[in-house]
């Protein structure tokens, strides 16, 4: 049900990759693996937002999606296919670094030689640039299958009418496996069903509330990463999106205030951080605009994050106020096995500033 778009299946390859969230696996998804598997004795499945916390737009873990697509082919294919998990990095370089070496540590692992590797893929919209990160692979363009996406999916799962799980994804049957299906509905009785379904009805209201504006908005927020004798501040999520979360302190700019102004306002807001506005300015290091389009479920949010570094003396005293559940001074060392419990790109902010991740 899917046609290549180009002829190269004759081609002879050591492996083929796919690259995608597969937030659920769907039919258009599938159509991919089983090119790989055409083409190649190997297919690896690269799963993007690997690492990081449960959220509507990635509601299921990197073992749980590989558990869907397994199920989904015929047993005998099962054995030839390699899952790669990554994170998801706002450096396109780095990012395709990182799938590179993972899908050669995979190969190496099966002692397969990536001599030729081909690359399966189709183009859907800008998303889809990622495919012309990797020259060194051959790219296999196929048609897009024409079906409802992993969004539509995730919207019948969690907009369930009275909680029937089942016949919300009964109109999608011929985009979802039978075994996707199943997964999904024997998930939605798991604890992490209830916090995602909040979660999606709480944004999409969210997104509603600005239906009626005359443009998509664009929302410029603040974010204050505050060092001290090798520890940061950080706070825990009191309100959705991201109740529970881990994240830097931060919030809208407000109309009359510069980025540095609001910066302090919410500081203090969040913080009640015991060191004066002069004092953060002195130590304020450096300050950097995150705009990757995707990296807010709000929607178009562009944040200025702040780095303000007070050297190696005693650490200042800070309780949880405004929108914070509570707060803590977290050592550097522990910051890494963190991952998977921060807010949007809170981890990697605090990586592009203190460098921790390799």
């Amino acid at each position: 049900d899917c046609k290549l778009m180009m002829s190269e299946t004759s081609l002879s390859f050591d492996a083929a990759v796919c690259i995608g969230r597969f937030q659920p696996p769907h039919r258009g998804h599938l159509a991919l693996v089983r090119q790989a598997l055409a083409c190649a004795p190997w297919a690896v499945v690269v799963l993007g937002s690997a690492f990081q916390a449960r959220t509507p737009k990635n509601p299921f873990s990197a073992a749980e999606r590989a558990e869907m697509i397994r199920a989904a082919l015929p047993e005998a294919e099962r054995a030839r296919v390699l899952f790669v998990p990554v994170r998801d990095v706002y450096d396109e370089p780095r990012g395709a670094r990182s799938v590179r070496d993972g899908v050669s540590a995979a190969l190496a692992g099966q002692g397969v030689p990536a001599v030729s590797v081909a690359l399966v893929g189709h183009f859907k919209d800008p998303t889809s640039e990622y495919l012309n990160a990797f020259p060194q692979w051959r790219l296999q363009r196929l048609a897009r299958v024409e079906a409802p996406d992993g969004t539509a999916v995730r919207d019948a799962l969690f907009g369930a009418a009275g909680g029937d799980v089942a016949a919300a994804l009964a109109p999608l049957a011929e985009a979802l496996p039978d075994s996707t299906r199943q997964f999904l509905q024997t998930w939605s009785l798991r604890p992490e069903f209830a916090t995602m379904e909040l979660e999606w009805r709480m944004l999409r209201d969210y997104h509603a509330a600005w239906a009626v504006a005359p443009y998509p908005p664009v929302f410029v927020t603040v974010d204050a990463v505050v060092t001290c004798a090798r520890h940061v501040l950080l706070i825990e999520r009191g309100q959705s999106p991201g109740k529970g979360l881990l994240a830097v302190p931060g919030g809208f700019i407000e109309q009359r205030e510069t980025v540095m102004q609001s910066t302090l306002r919410e500081l203090e807001e969040e913080t009640a951080l015991a060191v004066s506005p002069e004092a953060l300015q002195r130590a304020w290091r450096r300050t950097t605009v995150f705009d990757h389009p995707d990296r807010s479920q709000r929607g178009r949010m562009i944040t200025h994050a702040s780095w303000f570094d007070l050297g190696d003396g005693p650490l200042p005293a800070a309780h949880a106020g405004d929108d914070a559940a509570s707060l803590r001074w977290w050592p550097l060392e522990q910051l890494a096995a963190l991952e998977d419990r921060f807010h949007d790109d809170h981890f990697h902010m605090l990586d592009h500033f203190l460098e921790f991740m390799p």
